[in-house]
């Protein structure tokens, strides 16, 4: 089985907590981590952009990647979200085991 870690960027960490509730209720993601603020910095529609957001740590496995991904960009504020899945080479066995019990 793979695994995966789920990096999103989010409006503030009200919008975080809400969609990681939703996608940890729902069995997509195992876990969630809110790491709070963090500045991004990027061109939008021709323009620079500085904004504060909230990242957001989602951990899954491969057979849940797809339909995590999917209800992500149907809860997420954004027009275009950052949602990038990261995939995870190495871990500790028991905490890989528990994210496939929790998703399954």
């Amino acid at each position: 089985m793979s695994y995966f870690l789920v990096y999103v960027t989010t409006s503030s960490e009200y919008e975080a907590t809400n969609i990681a509730e939703v996608v940890v209720k729902g069995r997509q993601a195992a876990c969630a981590n809110i790491l709070g603020k963090s500045t991004s910095i990027y061109n939008w529609e021709g323009e620079l952009k500085t904004e504060t957001e909230t990242v957001l740590l989602l951990k899954t496995t491969t057979e849940k990647l797809d339909p995590l991904i999917k209800r992500l960009k149907q809860i997420h504020s954004y027009e275009c979200p950052c949602i990038i899945a990261l995939g995870i080479q190495q871990g500790n066995a028991d905490f890989l085991n528990w994210i496939a019990k929790e998703v399954s």
